[in-house]
């Protein structure tokens, strides 16, 4: 039998606030979990939209002070999905009242309020306490399966990745100004909003991380018009990212992160060679993955497509018949099952907020790197 419920509040209603309502709703009802999600409050800033978010997606009451949902008693999980300049405050003071704590990616906005974050879960651990950073797109099948794949063995010894990060929704110089495209709000731009994916499902799959890393960062659209207003904002933040990176085993890897690629809706691609084979994946094609065995007969080697739709696949079997494929919203399930049953199990969720540290550490080393011109930066 379930334990108690875990009530969570969840700090932030925007796109993701949608995605991880998503996620709490939808898990406990195809997952038997150990413990049961009530989506017992929702924090916003505005009144006027907080409301309605909450009477859509399923959460009992509102709040509009995020220091509301900590000092209460009855709330057990603190779910962060705000603009990355309030996550380690929120963060830091929820751990050290005893709440568990689901938090967006990018980690933060610097290494150091990371780092920060880091050490307070790190003794809110002590205390039976747990954090997760959300990099939800390491809960796809086909990820997984990717990982599952490397680590036995079946492309060999690794030798090089590539990872990109595309979307085009910047394309156009007059869309408008949004907090995303302010450094003092988002950190940084393509880089830590959508390369910070790349760079941990790349971790992710090859088991090995970024030692070091070089590359420029570049803003194409300097200024874009603010809502309601004839005046333009100045862009803050870099438009396209381009780096190297090293890998622990002195293996190479090629990055990029663009929300200028045009024709590109969300491509997340990340392909690792290795000495017999190869595995390829593409987020706009999630229920597949390419797998390239080098010991099959010359005449029949190429690239496998797989539907990974089958309940020997990761995640699957609670969903739905095989070749019935699923979407964007079911990893923010996944996230959650993951998550509870970390807690009740008393065992550290991952990625851990160390492991949040890690990728930030690699995205200020990037940004090192362009600002400097320096040929290589180190991530420790």
């Amino acid at each position: 039998m379930p334990e108690s419920p875990l009530r969570v509040a969840m700090i932030g209603n925007g796109f993701m606030g949608a995605a991880h309502s998503q996620g709490w709703r939808v898990a406990p009802r195809f997952y038997d979990l150990p413990a049961t999600p009530e989506m017992a409050l929702l924090v916003g800033r505005n009144p006027s939209t907080v409301g309605p978010a909450a009477r859509k997606w399923g959460w009992a009451e509102t709040s509009l002070d995020w220091r509301e949902a900590i000092a209460r008693d009855d709330i057990d999980v603190i779910d962060i999905v705000t603009p990355g300049d309030s996550h380690a405050e929120i963060a830091i003071a929820a751990l050290a009242a005893g709440k568990h704590v689901l938090c967006e990616k990018p980690l933060a906005n610097t290494s150091a309020e990371a780092q920060e974050m880091a050490d307070a879960a790190a003794a809110a651990f002590e205390r039976g306490v747990f954090a997760m950073v959300g990099f939800t797109f390491r809960r796809l099948p086909a990820t997984v399966y990717a990982r599952d794949l490397v680590a036995s063995g079946a492309i060999g010894e690794l030798r090089q990745v590539r990872a990109a990060y595309l979307q085009d929704w910047l394309v156009d110089e007059n869309a408008p100004m949004v907090w995303r495209l302010d450094k003092s709000l988002a950190g940084s731009g393509a880089l830590g909003d959508i390369g910070a994916h790349a760079i941990d499902l790349a971790q992710f799959i090859t088991g090995q991380r970024l030692q070091s890393v070089s590359g420029i960062l570049q803003t194409l659209v300097n200024d874009r018009p603010i809502a309601g207003s004839s005046e333009r904002g100045r862009v803050t933040v870099d438009d396209v990212a381009l780096f190297q990176g090293r890998f622990d085993s002195g293996m190479l890897g090629t990055f990029e992160a663009s929300r200028m690629a045009t024709g590109r809706r969300n491509s997340l691609r990340v392909e690792v060679s290795g000495s017999t084979g190869a595995i390829s994946f593409d987020m706009e094609d999630q229920n597949f993955l390419e797998f390239y065995d080098g010991s099959a007969e010359a005449g029949t080697r190429g690239f496998t497509r797989i539907s990974v739709t089958q309940p020997e696949h990761p995640y699957v079997a609670a969903w739905w018949p095989p070749g019935h494929i699923l979407g964007y919203e079911h990893g923010f399930s996944h996230q959650v099952r993951d998550f509870v049953e970390a807690i009740v199990a008393h065992e550290q969720p991952t990625p851990s907020f160390a492991d949040g540290l890690q990728v930030q550490r690699v995205l200020d080393a990037v940004e090192a790197s362009s600002a400097d011109g320096s040929a290589w930066i180190a991530t420790n």
